[in-house]
């Protein structure tokens, strides 16, 4: 049986290499992670996607099994399927991500740009990828100074996403010169840009 190993890796990447073996039409495979909350995230995955899971725990490394024929699983997965259809009924949306400093959330400065990094990694892996990503005030330095950023940012520009990066923003920190990634922008179309979407998520 197919064993993936996810340990040492943050949620969300045990969950985003679970789901790439079920799309490439895996029906039986074991996950490895070292934290209760990647073994719960999994769990999740598995019932929304009309798997049955067993979880066995040794000497802190947990083993997460997926396999089909789960008749739960499968109800769920039915609901779940009919859900998606009535959802995706309409017009792709068109959205545009904002984001306005280099970490997430307040508190714990590293903490927040450890998440803004899982953040970006996590939309080059969605299937609903936003139109627009803007970039002003300190988050420009993320597309600067940032190399786990970038590399997300140069994936996400490689599926058609729009990089904006605030110039002027660029010029108030000295680092316009220093540009990784993205299109330098100004207010006027920052600002346009926001008018024309559908939603703007502020991160």
């Amino acid at each position: 049986m197919l064993v993936i190993d996810a340990m040492g890796k943050a949620c969300p990447i045990p969950v985003i290499m679970a789901k790439k073996e079920i799309d490439g039409g895996k029906s039986e495979f074991i996950v490895t992670v070292d934290n209760k909350i990647a073994v719960e995230n999994l769990k999740k995955l598995a019932t929304s996607q009309g798997f049955g899971t067993e979880v066995k725990e040794k000497e802190g490394t947990f083993y997460v099994s997926f396999a089909k024929g789960c008749e739960a699983c499968e109800k769920i997965l039915e609901e779940y399927e009919t859900h998606e259809e009535v959802g995706q009924s309409g017009k792709k949306e068109d959205y545009t991500v904002f984001i306005g400093k280099d970490y997430i959330g307040e508190g714990d400065h590293t903490l927040g740009r450890s998440l803004i990094q899982m953040f970006l990694y996590t939309l080059t892996e969605s299937d609903k990828l936003p139109t627009n990503i803007l970039f002003m005030n300190t988050g420009v330095k993320l597309t600067v100074e940032d190399e786990q950023c970038i590399e997300h940012l140069k994936e996400l520009e490689k599926k058609n996403v729009s990089i904006i990066v605030c110039g002027t923003c660029l010029n108030y920190f000295g680092i316009a010169d220093q540009l990784q990634v993205g299109t330098i922008s100004n207010m006027y179309d920052i600002v346009e840009t926001m008018q024309n979407a559908s939603k703007v998520i502020t991160i």
